[in-house]
């Protein structure tokens, strides 16, 4: 059979004179777009990246090395959160504080407009001030119409007496005790005064102090120590009975939320002593007590059959910091900062040496 001839292959490429007599054409190499330069760039960088952001993770959420009978799981410091609301609506008239101060039980943290209610204090005041001279009025009357009274009395019983010895007549003793009945009907009236007087002043008293007690309540003041986390209005604004001025944060309960499995869950108990590392003070741990254990799993249905999905089941536990501490490291110890929790599931188990500065 015959060989059909293959045409040879031509390069397309020109060759390239090496300047020296006898020597190949050399095809000189492309170099790379640099569009594909800077993409090996990035995603080197973002290996690099990538591993460094692994290492971290693992070196901050590895488990640490325990004695036996300490658990441990991660979460994030809580405090309650107050709101500090008007009780009337209203104008705001001065914002004392801000968001990041430390307030302290009592402290003024912003006022309302109270000229209304100053003007409404007046008036009852003159109230009071009026009833009283009605009172001093009523009483002057009082007095004259009881030293009318014992004069009609002794008339009354003269006349009485000339009448059984028959020096007077019945007319007069009629007379008499007509005008003994009016002094004594003008005195009750007075009495009658006198009373309704001091009715009112207790009236205008009553409303005086209510008056009071709602512009002392128009300064909004902090009921607990602690930070202010959120400003909501500012001067000016009007706001309904209510209308949220700040939250703040209650450092009296401060506490961190964990999840431990079964095996340990189980085994904490109301009180057991438990540390608190946070994130931010690795070398600083803060003692604490658990003061709440789930009584139901937060993460498996309801119903489970085999050992291993018990064994996945999770219970929120609740460490909290003393208050007095919580209070005094305020600056230090605050809401929003990520940590792990520790406890003692067994009570013979001892700290280690890490966990035991700061227990106090």
């Amino acid at each position: 059979m015959a060989r059909e001839d293959t045409p040879e292959r031509t390069s397309t490429v020109p060759p390239v004179s090496s300047g020296g007599a006898g020597l190949p054409a050399v095809i000189p190499e492309q170099p790379p777009p640099r569009s594909s330069r800077w993409r090996r760039a990035v995603l080197a960088m973002a290996v690099i990246a990538a591993g460094t952001a692994g290492a971290t993770y693992w070196v901050t959420h590895r488990e640490p090395a325990l004695p036996p009978g300490i658990a441990w799981s991660n979460g994030r410091l809580e405090a309650d959160e107050i709101d500090i609301d008007t009780k009337f609506a209203g104008r705001i008239a001065a914002v004392l504080s801000d968001e990041g101060d430390i307030v302290h039980d009592g402290q003024v943290v912003a006022r309302m407009d109270t000229r209304d209610l100053e003007a409404s204090l007046k008036q009852a005041e003159s109230q009071i001030d009026q009833a009283e001279h009605s009172i001093a009025a009523a009483r002057a009357v009082l007095e004259q119409a009881a030293s009318q009274v014992t004069l009609t009395a002794q008339e009354l019983q003269r006349a009485r007496t000339l009448r059984e010895k028959g020096f007077e007549t019945q007319e007069v003793v009629d007379q008499r005790q007509s005008q003994f009945n009016v002094a004594r009907a003008v005195y009750i009236a007075a009495q009658a005064r006198i009373d309704e007087a001091a009715a009112a002043r207790d009236a205008a008293t009553h409303n005086a102090n209510v008056i009071r007690v709602n512009i002392a309540d128009s300064a909004l003041v902090a009921p607990k120590d602690g930070p202010i986390q959120y400003r909501l209005a500012n001067v000016g604004e009007v706001l309904g009975a209510g209308g949220r001025v700040f939250t703040m944060l209650d450092m009296s309960y401060v506490y961190m939320d964990v999840f431990l499995p079964t095996g340990e869950a189980g085994r904490v108990e109301l009180g057991a002593d438990a540390r608190i590392v946070l994130d931010a003070q690795p070398n600083a741990p803060v003692p604490a007590k658990v003061v709440f254990v789930a009584s139901k799993n937060q993460f498996t249905p309801k119903m489970v059959e085999t050992k291993a999905e018990r064994d996945r089941l999770m219970f929120r536990v609740r460490v909290r910091i003393d208050p007095n501490l919580a209070r005094a490291q305020a600056a230090q110890i605050r809401a929003g900062l990520p940590g792990l929790a520790y406890v003692l599931v067994d009570p013979r188990a001892r700290w280690p040496a890490t966990l035991q500065s700061g227990a106090g």
